[in-house]
């Protein structure tokens, strides 16, 4: 092989091996001894918006933006072989990177660093530890929080709860938050639907049955009362249940003992009742629906759960966290949603409540193609909504969110008009609601 060949040769290995490592999904960096860049992979130009002429020779400090000293001492200095590093975008995007660093084989005094962009694992574990809210619950407006005071003064008690509020509202969300803060917490949670169950198989479910206690009990079956020994028992939908279940749950709640189906002898149980309804139970009562001494008997502690559109405060906190999740779980790169769509999630009543919000805004992720949630995105019967909505006289709103909020809401989305009825300057309003929107 000539010398033309051999060069020719060597060009050709050099560019598939660039052609490899552009295609793989880990950024690649080699480093001179001085931490000058000598090349840096596509997924490492496309992380900090360079191309391969500006990074040549750039010192690794200048290329990969974060808050770490001398980046370059920390990679030499490295003897793990591999740390996390936090990265900003020019645009301004939080990057979290696993770094790789290893020697050169050919001189070791260079570095040849590998990039796991690890964002989304971070993000999604930041979500799950750190959620606005309360055991669960997402919301920081004066109704909910009179919820969360409510559920931190009756965790501790034994007695029975009434949770009452529309569907959608977080029923479940506030039980389990009462028996996580509760002494019963290391022991079972378990929650029962009751609306669509027949009288035997809730029955059945409740208290258990033997093997032929009745047609089709082929085995032995435990109830949820005796699974959950020592913990806490939800009954959601308690209105939905017929009078005879009814009267067997009011002698379970007046002796803490039950009967299997099938058995002649009953057993003691400890368990907490927690029940929900999304009914009035006192108009149940009223028509005979429902039994009075069985309504005194599970509300001994109630708490009433706000619908959302008594909460709109809210909104904008829900649906960002929403949002993150959803993105998240899409691997879209969403990281907002524009003013007018939140007007829009503001200005519509909600009749699905939390529900709701979230399955819009998991809509609209779906159909979003940009980066920020515009009006276009939301479900029809929100982006296209004619119903009236009553507005709030803004001198009253003390809560200084609040105010921005109805204002931005009466406003339609427009904040240079949201600005001029708070009567302050549009810059003003733009630096107040920035903060309101993390």
């Amino acid at each position: 092989m000539n010398t033309t060949e051999s060069c020719e040769a060597i060009r050709r290995n050099r560019n598939d091996l660039l052609a490899i490592l552009n295609q793989l999904r880990v950024g690649t960096i080699m480093l001179d001894e001085h931490g000058n860049t000598l090349f840096a992979s596509n997924p490492v130009l496309n992380i900090f918006g360079k191309t391969a002429d500006e990074t040549a020779g750039m010192p690794i400090e200048k290329l990969v933006r974060t808050n770490r000293g001398d980046l370059f001492q920390s990679i030499a200095d490295n003897r793990a072989g591999r740390f996390t590093l936090e990265a900003d975008s020019p645009e301004g995007r939080h990057f979290w990177l696993e770094v790789e660093a290893v020697e050169d084989p050919e001189d070791a005094r260079r570095k040849i660093l590998f990039l796991y962009d690890v964002s989304e694992v971070y993000g999604l574990r930041k979500l799950l530890k750190g959620n606005a809210g309360f055991h669960g619950i997402i919301g920081k407006g004066p109704a909910i929080e009179k919820v969360f005071a409510q559920i931190k003064s009756i965790a501790s008690a034994y007695w029975t709860v009434l949770i009452e509020g529309e569907t959608g509202t977080g029923k479940e969300l506030a039980a389990r938050a009462i028996h996580s803060l509760g002494s019963r917490k290391d022991k079972p949670f378990i929650a029962v639907n009751c609306a669509g169950l027949t009288d035997s198989l809730l029955a059945s479910q409740l208290f258990g049955h033997t093997k032929g206690a009745f047609t089709g009990a082929v085995s032995a079956h435990k109830g949820v009362f005796e699974a959950a020994e020592g913990g806490t028992v939800f009954l959601d939908e308690i209105g939905d249940i017929s009078m005879n279940v009814q009267a067997n749950l009011l002698r379970f709640l007046e002796s803490h003992e039950i009967t299997v189906l099938g058995e002649s002898v009953s057993k003691t149980v400890d368990v907490r009742i927690i029940t929900a309804t999304n009914k009035s139970l006192s108009e149940e009562v009223q028509k005979g629906a429902f039994r009075a001494d069985l309504l005194y008997r599970i509300r001994v502690a109630r708490i009433a759960l706000p619908p959302l559109r008594e909460r709109r405060e809210d909104i904008p906190l829900l649906a960002s966290h929403f949002l993150s999740v959803a993105a998240v779980f899409s691997g879209k790169k969403i990281t907002e949603i524009s003013a007018g769509a939140m007007a829009l999630l503001l200005a519509y009543s909600w009749p699905g409540n939390v529900r709701e919000l979230r399955s819009a805004v998991d809509f609209a992720v779906i159909h979003s193609e940009a980066s920020v949630i515009r009006p276009g995105d939301l479900p029809p019967e929100i982006s296209n909504s004619t119903e009236e909505t009553s507005y709030l006289p803004l001198e009253g709103i003390k809560d200084e969110h609040e105010r921005f909020l109805e204002a931005l809401r009466q406003s339609n989305g427009n904040r240079s008009r949201a600005a001029r009825l708070l009567g302050i300057s549009r810059a003003t309003f733009y630096r107040h609601f920035s903060l309101i929107e993390r």
